[in-house]
């Protein structure tokens, strides 16, 4: 198999997409048009179901870019629920208060502005849901401080574990070989964590999906 989904399995699941409103929408072209990456459709509907079975009251992510995910996340809380979401970059902050700005949601979404390698060992409340999607090479080590912020009975969710289908891939193109090289490194350790029980799901571009033990 050369690819993660075939086109026409691709074709056949898009055609069951419900309209989404137009922020969504704008958003998603935007993204596309800039060549911003977030999570992929099929993946951020998953995430909507993951926080509708397990109703978290405070949900962390890390790697907002946009607010894409953040703002699908928020709209499914319940009352009195919190996102609490990490970026870096300067112009995905500006986008992403844009974005936040109009999405109605604004009041339940923090949005920290910082490395994330910096500011998740200031944090001092755990979570119930912490969803990250970051640079490949510090994965490892969020993942570490995300463990430690994580409530029993948590819930954690990684993207791009599949990595464009690279990190199953014997040939891999010189210019992705060392984030591949992250992500088959970080899996290992990911799904051989002691305390979480774990999976790697064919969803979008690779989803983890962990539960605190």
């Amino acid at each position: 198999m050369s690819k993660i989904f075939y086109p026409a399995q691709e074709k056949y699941i898009s055609s069951f997409r419900k309209e989404q409103d137009d922020l969504i929408n704008e958003m998603e072209a935007f993204a596309k048009d800039h060549n911003v990456p977030i999570l992929s459709w099929q993946s951020a509907e998953f995430i909507e179901q993951l926080v509708l079975m397990t109703n978290p009251r405070r949900v962390l992510e890390i790697g907002t870019a946009i607010a894409y995910t953040t703002i699908r996340v928020a709209r499914n809380l319940k009352k009195k629920s919190v996102v609490h979401t990490i970026e870096l970059s300067e112009e995905n902050i500006e986008m992403a208060k844009e974005y936040i700005g109009q999405s109605g949601v604004g009041d339940i979404i923090k949005l920290i502005e910082g490395n994330a390698l910096s500011v998740m060992p200031r944090l001092k409340k755990k979570y119930d849901l912490i969803f990250l999607d970051a640079d490949k090479e510090d994965y490892k080590r969020l993942f570490d401080y995300s463990m430690v912020l994580l409530k029993r009975g948590g819930v954690i969710v990684i993207d791009n574990l599949l990595w464009q289908g690279y990190a199953a891939a014997s040939k891999v193109p010189s210019k992705y070989k060392e984030s591949t090289k992250h992500i088959r490194e970080f899996n290992k350790i990911f799904i051989e964590q002691p305390n979480l029980r774990t999976t790697i799901l064919p969803i979008g571009d690779g989803i983890g999906l962990g539960v605190k033990a």
